[in-house]
């Protein structure tokens, strides 16, 4: 799994024309599945992404994670972060999970952060979005659970 890690002070997501998904502060995550990834990758994302310390102490480093200081997550499916744009000038997807095995390890994804008490927004799996955000620091992340990067 891949994912864009975003700071956020707030972000929503409409799709379709309505909103599905809003937070406060937190994490506004843009979640990637791999057509090798497992339950195993969604595990590691989970608690890699609740927590991450990338939230100010009183002394202002980054010190403090998402479940330190009860905040939310919008998480967002994104495939395209799979892209290979490596040849030519059309990107290639398929590294990318099928739909069917996409779904089911992001929502798996959803659930495990969840499960740590995590307040939890989405977007709308499958469908063109339109995300807004206001990024604070502004602090973005990328995560790979095969670690590549």
């Amino acid at each position: 799994m891949r994912a864009v890690v975003q700071r956020v002070s707030e972000a929503k997501v409409e799709a379709e024309g309505e909103a599905v998904g809003a937070i406060g502060p937190g994490l506004l995550v843009y979640l990637g599945v791999g057509r090798d990834d497992s339950e195993a990758d969604a595990a590691w994302m989970a608690d890699k992404l609740v927590n991450l310390r990338i939230f100010p102490d009183a002394d202002d480093k980054m010190n403090r994670s998402l479940a330190d200081e009860g905040l939310a997550v919008l998480l967002v499916s994104q495939f395209t972060l799979y892209a290979d744009a490596r040849k030519g000038r059309r990107p290639s997807y398929s590294e990318a999970a099928g739909p069917e095995v996409a779904r089911v390890l992001y929502e798996r994804t959803v659930e495990l952060v969840g499960d740590f008490g995590v307040s939890v927004a989405t977007g709308k799996f499958q469908a063109s979005m339109r995300v807004q955000a206001a990024n604070e620091g502004p602090v973005t992340i990328l995560l790979d659970s095969r670690r590549q990067f």
